[in-house]
């Protein structure tokens, strides 16, 4: 019988060759890339830091963060997401260090980062508040947490179910801005929220449901 885990590896590893074909996931589109460098730049410190991208998948902003001249690590649970992450920045000619582990708790060791980011990742955690702890453990006094998420269904492998049992998960299908805020709050100094939902440069075009990014002190 496939344990939770592997059948989680086995559905993203799966979904790695066609993930870039969702526009906010390849960033292929010119104004498409340039709006998530301009969110990027308003979000990170200007000086040089450590970013640690938590479920990375195939390494589009963590390619930004490199460009913008940040140290980035990028974790993700999927072999063939990070092969592809590593292969992206190998081919722009930026460095970049990736890992294969569990985003919940990214195998990083004692390392402190000055921001940790992850996007669309909370749904799929089978302990979120769990997670966060952890995150927020992972980040230098001072430094930020940044979760861009919002209500919405992944963009994986199109017409295949996600793993069996998915749908207990706590934050199955997403969380709104309010709720996961109060998630946060506990662990931070100072949280707020930034709708996303109106710039269709962002995701290829408009959309209709609710995406926001998080951005919170530590």
């Amino acid at each position: 019988m496939t344990s939770p885990a592997a059948a989680i590896t086995a559905y993203w590893d799966a979904a790695a060759p066609g993930f870039d074909d969702e526009p906010d996931h390849g960033l292929k589109a010119t104004h498409t890339r340039a709006a998530w460098a301009d969110l990027l730049t308003a979000w990170l410190p200007t000086d040089p830091a450590d970013v640690l991208d938590v479920g990375c998948g195939t390494g589009s902003l963590s390619e930004l963060i490199a460009q913008a001249g940040h140290r980035v690590t990028g974790v993700d649970l999927a072999p063939r997401m990070v092969e592809a992450a590593r292969a992206k920045l190998t081919a722009a000619q930026l460095p970049g260090r990736f890992l294969v582990g569990d985003a919940a708790a990214p195998p990083t060791g004692q390392e402190k980062f000055d921001v940790l980011l992850s996007r669309h990742l909370v749904w799929t955690l089978p302990d979120p508040h769990a997670a966060l702890r952890e995150w927020a453990g992972r980040i230098r006094h001072g430094g930020l947490l940044i979760l861009v998420e919002g209500r919405r269904r992944e963009a994986g492998q199109k017409d295949v179910p996600y793993v069996v049992g998915a749908d207990t998960l706590p934050w199955y299908g997403g969380i709104a801005a309010d709720d996961l805020a109060d998630a946060v709050r506990p662990l931070v100094s100072d949280v707020r929220t930034e709708p996303l939902s109106a710039d269709a440069a962002l995701w290829g075009g408009p959309v209709t449901d609710e995406r926001y990014a998080l951005i919170a002190r530590i």
